[in-house]
């Protein structure tokens, strides 16, 4: 067993996630897994740079995980960053600041090496068994983009592409500064017509509609889970490998579209940097269960994190 620690920048948060893992054998102990919202694309799309106090916030959190990391004696780190980081014309800024508080370069990655981390963490515990039909298209939706990584025991094809949850609340449902709430029907056409225009994009790499199993990763996808389970609050057991039908998905998007921000905060299982970007992030999730036909919808708990993990480790 090795100790290893992974970190997920992405646009929105960032994670933490320490573990004792054998790549040989398939064990897998997790000790210690966290989240912090940090919005580290805030404004991205719209200038092409980090915001100062958006920097701040993230080298905040990885503060605070730097700690952790040295607390539990992880002998291996390895820190990706995602689409945000990706995109802004002062990324270096953000390396060296990381590499300042981790002791670690952070790995700026392509949206293809994203989408196969992804994969890796989300059917890892599947292959090799009989518990969903296969091939999977694993979909995880992001702040900044959105990844679609179709395969079995190994990746058949992949595509990145920019739709989500923050970039597209971000592009079309702010106005001086403030989310529209609740948005007309006509800045959700928009949402639409964006996100299907990247599904056409996906689908050029990604064949979609042969997936015998969708399954859903990320924030988006696990709140939804956890509206339509009606949970008193977020339980990640619960969530983790739970369904949720394309009828729950419609209802839901169509409900969290038409409330108001306090609504959306008082739904137990919502975590408060979601609220605003929850229902664009919603759209994304039925406009692919739409374009594939899907019925259901696998929620997995684990994801890129997991398989930075793995990655780590082997």
């Amino acid at each position: 067993m090795t100790r290893v620690a992974a970190v997920d920048c992405g646009t929105n948060s960032i994670r933490l996630l320490v573990a004792d893992a054998d790549p040989a054998t398939g064990a897998f102990t997790e000790l210690d897994r966290r989240m912090t919202i940090v919005r580290l694309g805030q404004g991205v799309d719209r200038t092409g740079r980090l915001a100062p106090d958006a920097l701040e916030r993230t080298f905040a959190a990885c503060r605070e995980y730097a700690g952790v990391i040295g607390e539990l004696g992880a002998e291996r780190v390895r820190f990706v960053a995602t689409s945000a980081s990706r995109d802004a014309e002062n990324s270096d800024e953000f390396v060296r600041g990381v590499r300042d508080i981790l002791g670690v370069e952070p790995e700026v990655i392509t949206g293809d090496q994203e989408a196969q981390l992804s994969f890796d963490g989300a059917t890892k515990e599947l292959t090799g068994t009989d518990r969903m039909a296969k091939p999977y298209l694993v979909v995880d939706i992001g702040g900044g983009s959105t990844e679609f990584v179709l395969g079995s025991e190994t990746v058949a094809a992949a595509r990145s592409v920019d739709i989500g949850c923050v970039r597209m609340t971000e592009r079309h449902l702010v106005v001086d500064g403030t989310v529209v709430d609740p948005p007309a029907h006509d800045r959700i056409a928009a949402i639409r017509k964006d996100v299907e225009a990247a599904l056409d994009v996906a689908a050029e790499a990604v064949p979609l509609a042969d997936a015998a199993t969708l399954v859903g990763l990320a924030g988006t996808v696990t709140t939804i889970a956890g509206i339509a389970l009606e949970l008193p609050e977020y339980d990640s057991a619960a969530i983790h490998h739970s369904t949720v039908t394309r009828g729950q998905v419609r209802a839901i998007t169509e409900r969290l579209l038409r409330s108001t921000h306090e609504e959306r905060a008082a739904i137990p299982v919502m975590h408060p940097g979601r609220v605003d970007v929850i229902g664009a992030g919603a759209l994304v999730l039925l406009a692919v269960m739409e374009r594939t036909g899907a019925h259901e919808v696998v929620v997995s708990e684990h994801d890129i994190l997991d398989g930075i993990a793995w990655s780590a480790a082997g």
